[in-house]
């Protein structure tokens, strides 16, 4: 595993195509961009939500039997 404090920074390798970008502009989003990239690799060193997963939720108990008679399914007289 790389250790981040050894790995270079990908923000100090980036390259303005754009003519007249300031000091200030440059470092404004480098900040940014900076912030994002950490940002993104934070969230996929996370390991993911344990939860029930949608096919458990849909999961529903077994009814039980229906049993006919007097007060009960089909308990009336015909």
């Amino acid at each position: 595993m790389t250790d981040p404090a050894n790995s270079p920074d990908p923000a100090a390798e980036m390259r303005f195509l754009t003519r007249g970008v300031t000091p200030h502009e440059a470092a404004a989003l480098s900040a940014v961009l900076h912030g994002l990239m950490r940002e993104e690799n934070d969230s996929l060193r996370q390991a993911p939500a344990r939860g029930q997963s949608a096919w458990q939720r849909s999961q529903r108990g077994i009814r039980t039997p229906m049993v006919p008679g007097d007060g009960r399914w089909r308990g009336f007289s015909a």
